[in-house]
C-alpha cells in the first residue's frame, strides 16, 4: 500500500467531512450517509487494507464523539 497516498487521501477526506458537516449539519442523516459511503469508498480504493479500515473506523468514531459532545452542549443550554 502506498502509505503516503493513503494518508494524503485521509487528509482530504477530513476536509471533505468538515465541508459535509457545514453543508448538511451533523444531525442530518445525509451527513452520516455521506460519511458511511465515502469512508467505504476510501477503504475499497485501498483494497480493504486493514490499516485503511481501522483508520476510517477511528475517524467515524471520532465524528460520532464530536456529534455527541455537541449534542450534549445544545441540550444543556
Amino acid at each position: 500500500m502506498d502509505y503516503k497516498a493513503f494518508f494524503a487521501d485521509v487528509e482530504l477526506w477530513i476536509g471533505q467531512a468538515n465541508q459535509a458537516a457545514i453543508r448538511h449539519g451533523m444531525e442530518n442523516p445525509d451527513f452520516w450517509r455521506w460519511v458511511a459511503d465515502s469512508s467505504g469508498e476510501l477503504c475499497r480504493k485501498y483494497q480493504e487494507h486493514r490499516l485503511a479500515i481501522k483508520q476510517m473506523m477511528m475517524l467515524v468514531e471520532w465524528l460520532e464523539e464530536v456529534y455527541e459532545k455537541n449534542s450534549g452542549r445544545r441540550e444543556a443550554t
